[in-house]
């Protein structure tokens, strides 16, 4: 825990003057006082900011935020009647960004291992054999150009690729 409050103190003014804003998503009950701190500071502190947001998943899990959002929605007092798919997804963690259309898997590993369960339902997937230290700009050009020969179907209708001009 020391290492991420030392990275947060370090790095916290930096990242503010270049208008990045930090959102910290996981758990929060499970870590101590002083990082809880730490971590509401520099969301504070940067939630001004608008240039780059930069979530920050610590103690984070899809089955742990699936939870939590229900339980979010029936303590808000959302009626069972209510809750839907859109209604749920204003309770999850990361609510204030968009689903994401790529997820790159590094590490030859070919599962997603609980992250963003919920939020990637149509999200197109590049595994790459390539350890995350090495993985730079050829790697994410290839996973790109995969990204792009896609034909993307949500619930079976089709659309163009998100990146499509990039």
């Amino acid at each position: 825990m020391g290492l991420v409050l030392a990275a947060v103190s370090r790095y916290l003014a930096r990242m503010g003057s270049m208008g990045v804003r930090i959102r910290i998503v996981g758990d929060r009950e499970a870590v101590s006082p002083k990082l809880r701190n730490a971590w509401n500071e520099a969301e504070s502190a940067t939630a001004h900011n608008t240039k780059l947001t930069l979530s920050v998943a610590f103690n984070y899990g899809g089955r742990w935020d699936v939870v939590q959002a229900c339980k979010s929605a029936m303590e808000a007092g959302v009626p069972p009647a209510e809750l839907t798919e859109a209604r749920l997804s204003e309770f999850m963690a990361m609510s204030y960004a968009p689903d994401p259309d790529l997820f790159i898997r590094t590490g030859g590993e070919v599962r997603i291992s609980n992250f963003l369960l919920w939020q990637v339902a149509y999200t197109e997937f590049v595994f790459s054999d390539c350890l995350w230290p090495e993985f730079g700009e050829a790697q994410l050009d290839a996973a790109i150009e995969s990204f792009r020969e896609r034909d993307r179907r949500f619930g079976g209708v089709k659309e163009a690729p998100a990146l499509a001009g990039v």
